[in-house]
């Protein structure tokens, strides 16, 4: 669906009550956004206090124990990533323009983001948190049960087999004629045949 651009020389057409309350209902959404940009500050604060953490201990710390630190950065770095996500994208889609068309900082993938868009990002985000976290399983996987390991690896199979079922679905619905097979025709060709 496209949306048409804002025109304010066509006149506006007064809203009824309840579309209007209905529409309006959209910024019940904004609290949402606002508590999660304070679940960035503590994620931030929390990055902040293990790079700490690991600059006090870096002549104590080996290789294994440096390379789990770094990895619980990239961790929460990529859920930060996966907060923008959802704070920029959904506010875009779901609740109100941002009207930051042409600035310079403007997120390349903001301009066409959609539902659908914004959900395959989402599980691409959420595989990348998930690699991580398995990555993190097999380096201390001596410390971890076989069973929190198994499930740890179906859990993230499971993420892979959601995001190409919604990738796939996305492509589908956004794209229906590359659904076709090749060499398929429509009807009225086939009768004319």
């Amino acid at each position: 669906m496209a949306d048409t651009p804002y025109q304010p020389n066509r006149p506006i057409r007064p809203i009824r009550p309840i579309p209007r309350i209905i529409f309006a209902s959209r910024w019940l959404q904004l609290p949402l956004y606002l508590g999660l940009i304070v679940a960035q500050g503590v994620y931030v604060y929390h990055f902040l206090i293990e790079v700490w953490h690991l600059l006090a201990h870096v002549t104590t710390f080996d290789e294994t124990k440096i390379m789990l630190v770094v990895l619980g950065l990239i961790d929460v770095v990529m859920i930060s990533n996966l907060l923008i996500m959802v704070i920029v994208g959904g506010y875009e889609t779901f609740v109100s323009r941002l009207g930051i068309d042409n600035h310079p900082d403007e997120p390349e993938w903001l301009d066409h983001v959609n539902a659908g868009v914004l959900k395959v990002k989402l599980s691409m985000a959420l595989i990348g948190i998930s690699s991580i976290h398995l990555l993190k399983t097999f380096i201390d996987a001596d410390q971890r049960s076989s069973h929190t390991i198994m499930w740890q690896v179906i859990i993230h199979v499971a993420f892979l087999a959601s995001a190409l079922a919604m990738a796939w679905v996305d492509r589908m619905v956004s794209h229906p004629h590359s659904a076709q097979p090749h060499g398929s025709t429509d009807g009225a060709a086939q009768q004319a045949h």
